[in-house]
């Protein structure tokens, strides 16, 4: 059986949360970070979540593969799109910019400041700038979402769930009044944070 590997709070929640939306049968493992013994490094040589072993000889790591793999395999969700059409591309091309501008761009700078210096003192003001990039690049978002229900075709896709995941960690910045103008954002957590899935995934992972 395929197992996908996570850890609770990271990016992997996405790949679960899809997981339960598509209630696919891929079992679920949770492993431990950063720690040398952790199961995970047998699995993926980075040390990275989520990793979805789908058989013996086939790993797939990263939400931007893993993603559109699962809903692939679902076509009939209506969670991604049609090969060829350009609501896939659309879709792809905001799981890119989730990918790089939000996750890597801002959020791995607050959370890991040391991989940006090793000087501490200097940490607060990496913390504060990705705080500052993070609202320019959640702002170009919410702008989008005017007028409109979802990020892409008017129905809730991969790239809706990819953004309401990073969205929920807001409130570990400490500064969440910095997004409170936000509102189109705000709509659509709501509606994500209403989803069957996402209760199921979140009572899970806080249950272990």
């Amino acid at each position: 059986m395929s197992v996908l590997y996570i850890t609770p709070g990271t990016c992997a929640q996405a790949a679960h949360i899809l997981l339960r939306e598509l209630d696919l049968p891929i079992g679920i493992e949770m492993v431990p970070l950063r720690t040398p013994d952790s199961p995970i490094h047998r699995i993926n040589p980075l040390g990275r979540v989520p990793a979805l072993v789908v058989d013996e000889d086939t790993l797939i790591t990263e939400n931007s593969a893993i993603l559109p793999y699962l809903a692939d395999l679902k076509p009939d969700s209506g969670l991604f799109a049609a090969v060829g059409s350009p609501e896939r591309a659309q879709i792809q091309s905001w799981i890119g910019y989730l990918t790089f501008d939000v996750h890597a761009g801002c959020f791995r700078p607050f959370f890991r400041p040391d991989r940006y210096s090793a000087d501490a003192s200097v940490h607060p003001g990496i913390r504060a700038q990705a705080i500052e990039q993070l609202y320019l690049a959640l702002a170009h978002v919410d702008r989008h979402l005017q007028g409109r229900q979802w990020l892409v075709a008017e129905r809730y896709t991969i790239a809706d769930l990819y953004l309401c995941m990073f969205v929920s960690w807001l409130p570990r910045l400490g500064n969440t009044e910095r997004f409170a103008d936000l509102h189109n954002l705000a709509r659509l957590q709501a509606a994500f944070q209403a989803r069957p899935a996402t209760r199921q995934a979140l009572d899970f992972e806080a249950a272990r």
